[in-house]
């Protein structure tokens, strides 16, 4: 039962900080916060996500990029680019690196405006906090694991962020039906999406990419876009404009 908890706490506190921060706020600034709601969200992303921390600035900018280019073939993780899951996810690793560790300088247009903690963001990428977070994880389960085959969960806790990000990317734009014509390939995978908190409506977002709430039929419910309600009524966040209270007509395709 206490593995069952951790695993289920980890999986979605990861997941929601990854779509509320990194995502809505960080790359497609949905909303606006004080420099001091920000600098606790920053810190709560990493410590949620611990060994796979997504360094916001990286994130921010690869996931413009993938907006830009959207299946084309200058989209860093397509599923249109790649014949496999790995193939992508490793295409976009190389990407995210070369951004994150300022290897290459990304074109101007997608670095404006992007969250970044230069000293938390520094000493999340050391190796000493890597082999922390997964001594952390494999001592956790050498306490409570009651049978060998919880210690197979491992991993999922090692690379929760990028695992994440494969399931979105890949199944987004692979599986599922599409309420909006586009020119690209994504879809809603779900039609309630428990699994990522609203990141499986992927064809509703990019239809509408600055719309906080990812669900655009009365069945889609999409669990972050609560929590963003809930923020922006304590006035922790600011959505903008009123696209909060937007409702879209669907046009449903096969």
């Amino acid at each position: 039962m206490v593995i069952a908890i951790f695993f289920v706490g980890h999986w979605a506190a990861c997941v929601f900080f990854q779509t509320f921060f990194l995502h809505r706020y960080g790359a497609h600034k949905q909303f606006t916060m004080s420099r001091g709601w920000e600098r606790l969200f920053h810190l709560a992303t990493y410590l949620s996500q611990g060994s796979s921390f997504l360094n916001p600035r990286g994130y921010a900018i690869l996931h413009r990029m993938h907006h830009a280019y959207s299946d084309g073939p200058k989209d860093p993780h397509s599923p249109e680019n790649h014949p496999g899951l790995f193939s992508m996810m490793w295409a976009t690793k190389t990407t995210y690196e070369d951004i994150a560790y300022r290897r290459v300088e990304p074109e101007a247009r997608f670095a404006r405006d992007v969250p970044e903690w230069p000293a938390l963001d520094r000493f999340a990428q050391t190796r000493f906090s890597l082999v922390s977070w997964l001594l952390f994880y494999t001592a956790f389960y050498a306490a409570f694991a009651t049978s060998w085959w919880m210690f197979l969960l491992l991993p999922f806790h090692y690379m929760m962020g990028p695992i994440h990000g494969s399931i979105v990317n890949w199944c987004g734009h692979r599986y599922g039906y599409r309420n909006f014509a586009s020119d690209d390939v994504s879809r809603n995978t779900l039609v309630f999406d428990f699994l990522t908190l609203g990141e499986l409506f992927q064809n509703n977002h990019h239809h509408h990419p600055m719309r906080p709430n990812f669900g655009a039929r009365w069945f889609e419910i999409d669990p972050t876009y609560l929590v963003v309600r809930l923020l922006a009524f304590a006035r922790v966040i600011r959505v903008r404009g009123a696209v909060q209270e937007e409702r879209v007509a669907t046009t449903a395709e096969a």
